[in-house]
């Protein structure tokens, strides 16, 4: 799988798909953490890690859904 890699994009190129693979795997990750800490009814829990689980790109959004609130609401401090 590597070679292929390398074969297609060399060498800086496949740098650069395997750190943005990296990069969305942790993203993913953060945003499966973050969706399953908030406190809501069993039921929307499940649909939420549901959501998250089928559907990969939902948690990325949220992860930056939620740093854009942080922000904001600390720039109101």
């Amino acid at each position: 799988m590597l070679e292929t890699l390398y074969n297609y994009f060399g060498f800086a190129g496949s740098l650069i798909v395997a750190m943005l693979a990296f990069f969305f795997f942790i993203f993913w990750i953060a945003g499966v953490a973050g969706i399953c800490a908030k406190k809501r009814p069993p039921v929307r829990n499940t649909i939420f890690i549901s959501l998250a689980v089928f559907i990969p790109i939902y948690p990325i959004f949220w992860v930056i859904a939620d740093m854009i609130k942080q922000k904001r609401e600390l720039r109101r401090l």
